[in-house]
């Protein structure tokens, strides 16, 4: 069960329900639900607030209905619990997550990793809405996102405030992707900042730790090859923290779709990036080590953070350096 199928089951219950007569007739069955993270204190692995979304269409109150999604879902494999807090909050404890069928999956997909099935391929960006940098880099961004879930970009669009600067001057100074970045990592209503923490090139700047890691994941598939062996997926013992960010990676773009918030990928990626860099150390042999199944799939599940970080950042129209 992976969070994006988390967001199709509850889909599903929503439909079941109302089918089954548990749920008023004409209850509109919502296409999808924003299934996210459950915040520091909250129960389970993850939230959803469909019970309001639903409720309110049809003026029942929303614990009712989260009780009876809850007692649906508690049924699916792969669920281990399905809890409802507060007024209707839906809550969910999955089971583990394979770590080679997360890795074969990202491999499957490549940087498609985490797209809709519908996902909609190029189209022309609809330039008039956005004057300034800041907002043709927030559209975007926001448009690529909404692509990748099958998705339009009509509907409203959040205001976005502008650069202070001028755009060649901060272009000129600090380089076209610092300044996208800058310009993606902060909600769109608030001002960007551009100062020369954007020349940094090292761990302080988040940017460079994005990009480095993904030439650090390239780095230790050459070195691998040198040493005779490829990457394979396996079971990685003690990575929970990278493989959590690599499954949620599905949930965030959907949720940064959803909200056209460019800024939740970015962030999302910095975990990536930070996870992955801590673990690389434990990749490659040391010594006179040989190869191994553990080595394979230690390099399995760094290709594909990898991976993940290249297709994060083509959505937010900057490249992935293979050396840096």
């Amino acid at each position: 069960m992976t969070p994006a199928d988390l967001s199709r089951c509850v889909v599903r219950a929503v439909r079941r329900a109302v089918e089954d007569g548990e749920l008023p007739a004409e209850t509109v069955v919502p296409e999808r639900v924003v299934v996210e993270r459950t915040r520091p204190g909250g129960v389970g692995d993850y939230a959803t607030p469909v019970a309001f979304q639903v409720a309110k269409g049809v003026g029942c109150p929303p614990r009712g209905v989260a009780d009876v999604l809850a007692r649906l879902l508690g049924e699916v494999p792969g669920i281990e619990r399905a809890d409802v807090t507060g007024a209707g909050f839906l809550n969910f404890t999955l089971g583990p997550r394979s770590v080679v069928g997360l890795v074969r999956d990202i491999r499957e997909r490549g940087t498609r990793y985490g797209y809709a099935d519908g996902a909609v391929e190029t189209e022309p960006f609809c330039w008039e809405r956005a004057a300034g940098l800041r907002q043709r880099a927030v559209h975007e961004a926001a448009v690529r996102l909404l692509r990748s879930q099958g998705e339009g970009y009509g509907g409203p669009w959040p205001g976005v405030a502008p650069v202070a600067k001028r755009d060649g001057d901060v272009v000129a100074r600090y380089g076209p992707d610092a300044v996208r970045w800058a310009a993606l990592t902060v909600p769109a209503r608030e001002t960007p900042h551009f100062d020369d923490r954007l020349l940094v090139q090292g761990e302080t700047s988040e940017l460079f730790r994005v990009r480095y890691a993904h030439a650090r994941s390239r780095a230790l598939l050459r070195n691998a090859a040198g040493l005779g062996f490829d990457p394979e997926a396996g079971d990685v013992p003690g990575a929970h923290g990278l493989v959590q960010t690599l499954a949620d990676y599905p949930l965030v773009l959907e949720a940064a779709a959803h909200h056209r918030a460019p800024e939740r990928l970015a962030r999302h990626l910095v975990e990536v990036a930070d996870a992955l860099l801590d673990f690389q150390h434990c990749v490659l042999p040391k010594g006179d080590e040989k190869p191994s199944a553990a080595h394979r799939a230690r390099l399995a599940l760094a290709e594909a953070a990898g991976t993940v970080l290249a297709g994060g950042l083509a959505l937010l129209g900057m490249d992935a350096p293979e050396r840096l």
